[in-house]
């Protein structure tokens, strides 16, 4: 059946669009979603059929019908995931370089989110779908762990953290070239690139802040590398690649931000190889912790380097000693 429920908006809080302040409690509703429930007459205002635009004053009572979840056009699909926990309202994956976390044109197969279709029996519905809720997202050449709700309630809760940026999510990367210092801070707003469709960039018209907090690990001056250990405050689309791109460090093999001539000026064959091997940018989401939406313990995982990235900074060490 479907689910009903009725918020009040505050008397003291500034007048605000109805679907602004709905979206806050309903983060895996889209706009477009709430939109067509609003003009369905399914959200109604005081009891009276509104519009999305409507401004609220204070006071208001609003009656929200969530009709029940419908299968997700997505398939399942038996494919192996390395889990590393799992209960009735998330499950966290150790996902590997290759993998796309949802199906997007390109990419209908072969995803996280068709894997968890196959893999997950307790699905109760995200956002009046019965799919997974992908609360974050980690790029598809990009290695490491990736947390996923099962129902609404965890959606709106995890993401909330994220929002907050309370979530603690601590990556590994190894860069051309070295940063100024050993540590540092990089507080630069990404958007959009304003030519290039498929990049994001820091010269974005319309960009949202970006957070990176960054520390040097390792220095490999020989061959001008280094491994750095990242913190991300905010998490916007290609975030640390493009901070780092735009410092002039990009990530060893970034398809999209790198230079190919930065690989082809390594004169060690040995590393050039191994190099080779990466699927993508040498990037691996390795540490990732939160609050249990139900709970409320603190959680957290690791990833363990995946062995074409591990391999090169073995041979690194090995050839600085």
């Amino acid at each position: 059946m479907d689910s009903k429920q009725q918020l009040f908006f505050p008397e003291d809080r500034p007048a605000e669009r109805l679907d602004t302040f709905l979206s806050e409690f309903f983060p895996a509703v889209t706009r477009s979603q709430l939109k067509k429930l609003i003009d369905n007459g399914q959200i109604t205002l005081n009891g009276v059929p509104t519009k999305a635009s409507s401004k609220l004053k204070g006071g208001e009572s609003i009656q929200v019908t969530l009709p029940d979840p419908e299968p997700i056009k997505a398939l399942p699909e038996d494919i192996p995931l390395h889990i590393l926990y799992e209960d009735q309202d998330l499950i966290v994956i150790d996902k590997p370089a290759g993998m796309v976390v949802h199906p997007a044109a390109g990419h209908s197969r072969g995803t996280l989110v068709n894997a968890l279709l196959h893999h997950c029996t307790d699905l109760a519905g995200i956002g009046g779908e019965l799919r997974p809720g992908i609360v974050h997202r980690i790029d598809k050449d990009t290695s490491g762990v990736i947390v996923v709700t099962k129902n609404d309630q965890s959606h709106q809760h995890l993401a909330a953290q994220f929002k907050a940026h309370s979530i603690n999510r601590r990556y590994l990367a190894l860069i051309h070239g070295a940063p100024e210092k050993s540590s540092g801070r990089i507080d630069q707003p990404i958007g959009r690139h304003p030519t290039q469709r498929k990049k994001m960039s820091g010269n974005a018209k319309n960009g949202k802040r970006a957070v990176t907090h960054w520390k040097t690990l390792k220095q490999y001056n020989v061959n001008r590398l280094s491994l750095i250990e990242l913190q991300l405050e905010t998490g916007r689309t290609h975030q640390i690649r493009v901070h780092f791109a735009e410092k002039n460090c990009p990530l060893v093999a970034d398809p999209l931000y790198g230079n190919r001539s930065r690989i082809t000026a390594i004169k060690d064959m040995e590393l050039r190889r191994l190099i080779e091997k990466l699927p993508g940018q040498a990037l691996h989401a390795q540490k990732l912790g939160f609050i249990h939406p139900t709970s409320g313990k603190y959680l957290e995982f690791s990833s363990e380097i995946p062995e074409t990235l591990s391999n090169i900074i073995t041979y690194l060490d090995q050839i600085s000693q």
